[in-house]
């Protein structure tokens, strides 16, 4: 934390307002991965910066909702593929991917929230 800023760590525990002991807890804890957000904000605020807690998506939001919008159609699709062959019905292969194509755009459009349901697994 303080080493891009060339602080040592009592400078840095007088700005957080604790003790140099506390300061390299703080530190050691940074290190490794146990520090809460409360003190990220202090040491923020004591550094003359803003903490951001951000997530971020290793893909681009639209290209998370289409592949989640495909599995749910997939799933659907191979459930109703499954009856009807039970019942000695088929669908040709240009019908089942018009279905698919159609069903991913009402789940996209229709779906809002319940798109990230666990049912749909």
């Amino acid at each position: 934390m303080r080493e891009a800023f060339g602080m040592t760590t009592a400078q840095l525990a007088g700005r957080m307002g604790f003790s140099q002991p506390r300061a390299v807890e703080i530190e050691k804890a940074e290190k490794e991965g146990a520090i809460t957000l409360d003190t990220l904000e202090r040491a923020a605020r004591a550094l003359d910066c803003k903490l951001v807690y951000a997530f971020v998506p290793r893909k681009p939001l639209q290209e998370l909702v289409m592949e989640r919008a495909c599995r749910i159609a997939q799933k659907r699709l191979s459930i109703t593929g499954h009856h009807m062959s039970l019942e000695g019905q088929s669908v040709f292969d240009n019908d089942e991917k018009e279905q698919f194509e159609q069903l991913v755009r009402q789940i996209v459009e229709k779906s809002g929230s319940d798109l990230w349901r666990e049912d749909h697994e």
